[in-house]
């Protein structure tokens, strides 16, 4: 069956071997006929840097993947990320928070009692939630602050139970409260990795997103926002993890571990692809 997939990688240092094995997963998951895209999630404008941008298209090109042109840069697409930002806060369910990670823990208390969400952080306790809105616009002015979405009203809004299919798991009912009130956009960061990646998704007209099982609890959050924006929900394969002989995943901290170090060494697609375990 025929796809349209994406590899989106940050272009925040070199591809390694699990970028590699989850670039040619997505590619072949798009099938013959399908379409293949490369998007660059290059929202954070400090560690993101050109020449890795660079790096990823020879490293890709190497393995001898072809994609679609032009490459989606997400940095060059806030607009889409702010107006999707404008319907929610139109929609009543976005509020700004003010509160610093000290500020978070010593809310919650006792931090190895507190509620916790899939990533292992204490879930955020709602503290400016019941800011008064007057004064919440006025701190807005000058303070830091973050964006948040306000899940429990966000749920009431749509009203219905979500659900979304994993090819590996199945069908799932959404569960984005799992996250607490999740950080949407920042003061000085216009979107997060949730929004921008829903919108693009559907922008790009994306029918299969393939990505690392450590986004899995993540889908829950962008189901919800893809009722919430009134777009279409994809299906979605979470594959395993590479991981190394010490049963780690592989990390961009990995450096001769990248494509770009094993292919100085004279490693060979073959063998790369070898290592992978793949044709």
């Amino acid at each position: 069956m025929a796809e349209v997939t994406r590899f989106a990688p940050s272009p925040t240092g070199h591809l390694h071997l699990g970028h590699a094995w989850s670039a040619l997963f997505a590619a072949r998951a798009a099938g013959v006929g399908g379409r293949f895209l490369l998007r660059l999630e290059d929202i954070d404008p400090v560690r993101c840097q050109p020449d890795y941008t660079q790096a990823i298209f020879e490293d890709l090109g190497w393995l001898g993947l072809r994609w679609e042109h032009p490459v989606r840069h997400q940095s060059e697409h806030m607009e889409d990320y702010a107006a999707a930002l404008a319907q929610l806060q139109a929609m009543g369910l976005i509020y700004p928070c003010f509160c610093t990670r000290k500020d978070i823990l010593r809310e919650v208390g006792d931090i190895h009692r507190a509620p916790h969400g899939p990533d292992g952080a204490p879930l955020y306790p709602g503290t400016c939630r019941a800011l008064p809105p007057a004064e919440a616009a006025a701190r807005t002015v000058d303070e830091p602050h973050a964006l948040r979405l306000d899940v429990v009203r966000a749920l009431e809004v749509v009203g219905r139970p979500l659900t979304w299919t994993d090819r590996a798991r199945g069908v799932q009912e959404a569960a984005a409260q799992m996250f607490g009130d999740v950080v949407l956009a920042r003061k000085d960061a216009p979107t997060s990795y949730h929004l921008a990646v829903t919108v693009d998704d559907a922008l790009q007209g994306v029918t299969l997103v393939t990505r690392g099982e450590d986004l899995f609890e993540a889908t829950h959050v962008h189901r919800l926002l893809q009722a919430l924006l009134d777009l279409p929900t994809p299906q979605y394969h979470h594959h395993g993890l590479l991981t190394g002989p010490d049963g780690k995943r592989f990390a961009k901290r990995d450096k001769s571990l990248t494509l770009r170090a094993l292919r100085e060494s004279g490693v060979s697609v073959r063998e790369v692809l070898a290592m992978l375990g793949v044709g």
